[in-house]
């Protein structure tokens, strides 16, 4: 028999599988952002560097707990209780990071000024991105038309009925119609006046609410398996106190 209940093993080693997967598929989110990286940066958003050190450290951590519940060791339980400690803290900080940088992106992209623009739009791929979603979306630049310059591309021509006429109720919210161009550009006589910005936030904002939620969750996990650590770690004591006597059907 072993020396800690065989239910809560099983148990303990099974989340740990599980948060081994996810730090897999964390890893492989890494990979997939990376291509995001300078759109992210130049927001003022995280970079993709700590979404690394972040899956690493869950797959090490599972890894870890694993072993620990094989081995049944004090000495690499405590290890991984204190893990689990730091972790929680750090999980804590990281979604309050999470909160003041999502703050600060809003701040960035609700702005009337061009600096922000400036670096995304150098992007070929992000332009091209902003181009495509002002005539379906139906809004001219980000921050404001001046962000293409002095050449407004066609795709911010507006017929009558600008202003995120695709998207309904949130037209109506953030206002809608047409402008003309500013003076001394060239392009569409009549241009959407809404701005782009406030769409394009609401997706960096549900990528800000999933990683907020996250963290926060890891956190309360990070609790969990910190108590139950600590009673597995209590359980392997009393087993080797008490002279080698299996505790093994005994609930706790």
């Amino acid at each position: 028999m072993g020396k800690i209940n065989g239910c809560l093993k099983c148990l303990f080693i099974f989340f740990n599988v599980l948060f081994a997967i996810v730090g897999c598929l964390l890893i492989f989110g890494a990979v997939k952002s990376s291509a995001y990286s300078s759109q992210m940066t130049a927001v003022g958003g995280p970079g993709v560097g700590w979404g690394w050190v972040f899956a690493i450290g869950v797959l090490s951590i599972s890894c870890l707990g694993i072993y620990a519940g094989c081995s049944e060791k004090e000495i690499v339980l405590k290890v991984f209780a204190g893990f689990m400690g730091v972790g929680m803290i750090i999980m804590l900080i990281f979604g309050i990071i999470i909160v003041v940088t999502r703050n600060k992106v809003k701040e960035n992209f609700t702005s009337s000024s061009s600096e922000l623009a400036k670096p995304l739009l150098a992007d070929d791929g992000f332009r091209a991105l902003v181009e495509g979603m002002q005539q379906g979306v139906q809004c001219c630049g980000i921050a404001n038309a001046e962000d293409w310059g002095t050449n407004i591309p066609e795709s911010c021509e507006c017929s009558g009925n600008g202003g995120f006429g695709s998207f309904g109720t949130f037209g109506d919210v953030l206002g809608s119609g047409c402008k003309a161009r500013p003076q001394g550009t060239t392009g569409p006589d009549q241009i959407f006046k809404q701005t782009c910005g406030e769409f394009i936030f609401a997706w960096f904002d549900l990528i800000f609410q999933i990683a907020m939620g996250m963290f926060f969750g890891f956190a309360v996990t990070a609790l969990l398996g910190l108590l139950v650590s600590l009673l597995m770690i209590h359980q392997v004591r009393r087993h080797d106190g008490s002279g080698g006597a299996s505790i093994a059907m005994k609930g706790y």
